[in-house]
């Protein structure tokens, strides 16, 4: 299974449907709150270059905000 971790913040619409699409399909993931986490804002925002929530950590491509079709085509999800 391919390893995914989610950057999220409290009060994050985009975040919580994020988790629940990935947890529909049966997908694990690693999150991680920027707010709470000062390394993992700092994870964020040097190491993958992005500044909004949710950002999807997909082995090493990295997917900013909400992006149905990217999820789907990163985790070979067909419908």
């Amino acid at each position: 299974m391919k390893s995914i971790t989610i950057y999220t913040q409290p009060e994050c619409p985009p975040c919580e449907i994020t988790k629940m699409f990935l947890k529909d399909y049966g997908f694990s993931f690693e999150q991680k709150d920027i707010k709470k986490d000062p390394k993992a804002m700092k994870e964020l925002t040097q190491t993958y270059h992005s500044y909004s929530t949710p950002t999807v950590v997909i082995e090493n491509e990295v997917i900013s905000g909400f992006n149905l079709e990217k999820l789907k085509e990163l985790l070979d999800i067909e419908e």
